[in-house]
């Protein structure tokens, strides 16, 4: 789904357990692994030709809204994931662990 205003394209491919975004022909993503009530993010790759350029923030900022509206309560075993919520406060009140 595309950010209104323009941005980079995020869909959740339920399938595969991740968030993707597609950009410039690389793929980006955001995995993660489900467990009894909750949702564990394990790891973030963005492809060197994309990075510098905000690409994991939307797609991690797309990822955890998604998860809010889910109700879901995430555990953030990434680094990027953990890092990406101490710098975005809003995101704090549904991390567990």
């Amino acid at each position: 789904m595309k950010p209104p205003g323009g941005g980079i394209e995020v869909r959740h491919n339920a399938a595969a357990s991740r968030y993707e975004a597609a950009v410039e022909g690389h793929l980006a993503v955001a995995d993660y692994a489900e467990e009894p009530g909750r949702v564990v993010f394990t790891h973030t790759f963005v492809p060197p030709e994309l990075r510098g350029r905000g690409v994991a923030g939307e797609l991690v900022r797309f990822a955890l809204k998604d998860m809010r509206r889910q109700g879901r309560k995430i555990v953030p075993k990434c680094a990027y994931v953990a890092a990406f919520i101490r710098r975005n406060p809003e995101f704090q009140d549904f991390a567990d662990g």
